[in-house]
């Protein structure tokens, strides 16, 4: 027996008022008198005999009615079978909490997870009576929270329409909110029935959810569906490995892939596609619940935004067989050249030529004194190369460095002597060290120093060099280098891409914010080295820009399908509005603000429900691509025993929850079980009955029954 309205039950104090009233009246007996004192004192014993047992009677008659009577108001309601046998039932407030995670999509001997979950749900609506109320909630599903209804016809239509959906909340939020629909409900009786695979990512153990007044009114119950445990081989990530990316050259990358299951698998085979081409495949032995790196070179064959897929083999779980990755190959670049006065860059312009790129990426170099950089939009450029300016304001430096930070690449060469203090200034803000004068001289043409290491590792020059010999100090030819400034690095995210003899960088990389800087140690003439006319020049200056250039990252971001994201993509010269484009060709023009040579979207996560690629558009430009994936911890399909997964959630929401098992059993027969629970028969109206016939009683014996008056 379950009672609609417990509050009520605490008026059962009242009930010890007549005890107290019975204790507390102790009347004296009426003194009469008689000729014979013994025959007097027979007949008091035997008159008060009577009289205790008539005010006993009247204290047990009045309590009965007080307590039947307070009864009556909480409610009183019979479950289980002894109900259903009486017949009739409680009008009820019903919320039903599906769980639609894509775990739901496995299968057992009774069939797809979701299709069992929606047939019990169907027989628990198809329960209802006239004037009871539904509410639907949905695990998943961006923006679902909960539906009311008022009709079967109307939820057996919404149950249907419940499809599988990546993200969303687990299912303690999930009934967490039904609670919080509850509040409005209209009939007191309140039930909430979670039908769940009990996935233990989705079954957090937690003891903090707001059940939004979540107290014993709203009996739960816990309908945990599935017997089967299911291995599963994910992907779960992808990085493209390649800093500077062609058409045509290698390209390496890299993909994760984790054995969910109990038992090793030798032989995992996985595949890399491009633009819908299979382009690379390899094979992997993978540990149970290890992480495991398959490595992968191919090749684009076309320019632009690529949108890519790692894929594995079919399995039970089709959401992370596959994951998706873009790849940006540059057609053109834009290059800033700010020419010091003074200073020749003849041939660092030379290296840009568009006839010695041939059918590689083109540059679109742009050449201003040094006069001009204040006035500059260094936003418009992928990288500025500063050779060797005289000076630099502190606007200009401050300039810099958001340029920097916001994701440009910046190449700068030394000035002639001396060495003004705001390129200590510059390098500061970026993290890097400080100039402490030069080597050598412009006059004497005599080297003063050689290429003692080279980074041949660093992206920078990968594919440069066909042959790499094991020591690689020798990897490299040095130029003859008659004059460079001396760095000493600082405190910052740098590193020596080539180390000269006398212990200075040549080539010193300072990461700062999103982009990079280099500094080269001479200046590209032939007054300070003789690299400029050594072939080593043209393929390094190339590969330089386009490293500097590529500074935002040639793969672009990663996103979490159905979870919300800010997307940081270059800003475009028109100012047309940018729109976001999904796989089914849908589109949808996001919050976006500017920055620093950017815009900044702010995406809805209802946008990215799917996994998939979604193109960012500025008309009919693809201004970025960007790969969206079901978050890595679906992938994971270890599931809670029925009883651990009802603690876990009686745990988060802090009232109790029923079980009631339904794995393997047909779904039918789950919801014979829930009716056999649910089906409630209210007794207040037999409680009022009672008080008013002890009340009746208490009346008559009071009135009719005159013990004292008895004679002997």
């Amino acid at each position: 027996m379950e009672f609609l309205n417990p509050l009520a039950l605490a008026a059962l104090a009242a009930a010890v008022i007549p005890l107290i009233i019975h204790l507390f009246n102790f009347r004296r007996p009426r003194k009469v008198d008689f000729s014979s004192l013994a025959f007097v004192k027979e007949l008091q014993k035997s008159t008060m005999r009577r009289v205790r047992i008539k005010q006993w009677l009247l204290l047990v008659l009045r309590i009965l009615a007080i307590a039947c009577l307070v009864l009556a108001f909480a409610r009183p309601t019979l479950t289980g079978n002894v109900a259903g046998a009486v017949g009739g039932r409680a009008a009820s407030s019903v919320a039903i909490v599906i769980d639609n995670s894509p775990s739901m999509s496995l299968r057992d001997a009774e069939g797809e997870y979701l299709r069992q979950a929606k047939d019990i749900a169907a027989g628990i609506i198809d329960a209802l009576a006239d004037g009871d109320e539904l509410f639907l909630v949905p695990t998943s599903g961006v923006g679902a929270t909960w539906d009311r209804f008022s009709t079967t016809g109307a939820a057996m239509e919404a149950v249907e329409r419940i499809e599988v959906r990546p993200g969303g909340r687990t299912v303690p939020e999930a009934t967490a909110e039904a609670g919080r629909a509850l509040e409005s409900a209209a009939h007191i009786n309140r039930e909430i029935y979670v039908i769940s695979d009990l996935q233990e990512s989705a079954m957090p153990d937690s003891t903090a959810s707001d059940g939004g007044g979540g107290t014993s009114t709203y009996r739960t119950y816990l309908l945990p569906i599935g017997d089967r445990i299911h291995a599963n081989v994910a992907v779960t990530d992808v990085q493209v490995e390649s800093r500077i990316l062609e058409m045509g050259q290698p390209m390496r990358l890299s993909a994760t892939l984790v054995n969910y299951g109990t038992d090793p698998i030798e032989g995992d085979v996985a595949s890399v596609f491009l633009e819908g081409q299979r382009l690379a495949q390899t094979t992997v032995d993978l540990e149970p619940r290890v992480p495991t790196t398959a490595h992968f070179t191919a090749s684009p064959q076309q320019r632009g935004w690529l949108s890519g897929i790692v894929q594995i083999g079919d399995d039970g779980f089709v959401f992370d067989n596959e994951r998706y990755f873009t790849a940006h190959v540059p057609d053109r670049r834009s290059v800033l050249v700010v020419r010091g006065d003074g200073q020749d860059a003849g041939y660092l312009q030379l290296a840009f030529s568009p006839d010695l790129g041939r059918d590689r990426v083109a540059f679109d170099v742009e050449a201003i004194p040094e006069t001009g950089l204040p006035a500059a939009d260094l936003s418009r450029f992928d990288v500025v190369v500063l050779v060797g300016p005289r000076s630099l304001s502190t606007g200009e430096v401050a300039s810099l460095e958001r340029y920097v930070s916001a994701g440009g690449g910046l190449f700068i060469t030394p000035p002639n002597e001396p060495v003004p203090s705001e390129y200590d200034d510059l390098l500061g803000v970026l993290g890097g060290g400080s100039l402490s004068g030069f080597s050598g001289s412009v006059e004497s043409n005599r080297s003063i120093a050689a290429f003692e290491r080279v980074e041949l590792e660093h992206n920078l020059f990968e594919g440069m060099f066909r042959d790499r010999p094991t020591d690689s100090e020798r990897a490299v030819e040095s130029p003859d280098i008659y004059r460079a400034v001396n760095y000493a690095p600082g405190p910052g995210n740098e590193q020596s891409l080539i180390s000269l003899s006398n212990g200075y960088p040549f080539l010193q990389e300072i990461r700062h914010g999103r982009g990079v800087a280099f500094l080269m140690a001479v200046a590209p003439n032939r007054m300070w080295s003789d690299l400029p006319v050594r072939g080593l020049f043209i393929p390094l200056m190339y590969r330089t820009m386009y490293y500097l250039s590529a500074s935002e990252s040639v793969a672009g971001e990663q996103l979490t399908a159905a979870s919300p994201a800010e997307l940081r993509v270059p800003r475009v010269s028109d100012a047309a509005q940018l729109r976001i484009v999904s796989p089914d060709g849908t589109e949808y023009v996001p919050e976006q603000r500017d920055l620093f040579g950017a815009s900044l979207l702010t995406i809805d996560g209802a946008v990215i429900e799917q996994p998939g690629i979604y193109d960012v558009r500025a008309g009919e430009d693809v201004v970025r691509r960007v790969p969206v994936n079901v978050d890595e911890a679906e992938s994971d399909l270890s599931t809670l025993e029925d009883e651990e997964g009802r603690a876990r959630l009686a745990s988060s929401l802090g009232w109790d929850v029923d079980l009631i098992p339904a794995g393997g059993r047909a779904p039918g027969d789950v919801v014979a079980s829930v009716a056999q629970q649910r089906m409630g028969v209210e007794l207040w109206n037999l409680f009022l009955l009672l008080a008013l016939a002890f009340l009746i009683a208490e009346t008559v014996v009071a009135k009719r029954w005159r013990p004292e008056g008895v004679p002997a």
